[in-house]
Parts: structure tokens; sequence; C-alpha cells
């Protein structure tokens, strides 16, 4: 089995972040949570920012900024234009 995300899972992502990119601290932990395992889990794409900014949101998604917040959707948001 791969570890491709289903079509589904995509873009439930991507509805994620674009609610990040426009209203970024109204996302809930567990949101937050899921866009920073999304980019940490991607091995070669995220920038060595983009890691850092996740590792910090998988530990302390209340500690993130909406700044930080901002760049991870705008990561998930680059996937769709790369495939």
């Amino acid at each position: 089995m791969t570890d491709k995300p289903t079509a589904a899972a995509r873009e439930h992502m991507h509805k994620l972040a674009d609610k990040g990119l426009k209203e970024p601290k109204l996302l809930q932990k567990e949101e937050v949570i899921a866009l920073a395992e999304h980019v940490a889990g991607e091995h070669g794409r995220a920038s060595g920012t983009e890691h850092e900014i996740a590792k910090k949101a998988k530990h302390n998604p209340e500690g993130v900024t909406a700044a930080e917040i901002q760049a991870l959707c705008a990561h998930v948001k680059g996937e769709r234009t790369a495939r």
C-alpha cells in the first residue's frame, strides 16, 4: 500500500489550507497539527524553514504565529500547481 493521499484527503487538506490562509488564528488545534504533519511528511518538497515551522506546530500548535500558519498553508496550496 502506498502513502499517497487519496483525492478526498488532498481536497480536504487544500480546503483547510484555504481557511488557514484567510483566517489563520481561527484554525483549531487539531487543524494546525494536521497541516504540520502533512508538511513534515513531505520529504524534499518543503524547505528547511517550512519543516521547522511544522515541527514547532506539531509540538505546540498554540505557539505558532499567524504568519507561520500561513506559511504551512501556502506550502499545501503550492502542491497542487507542482503536480
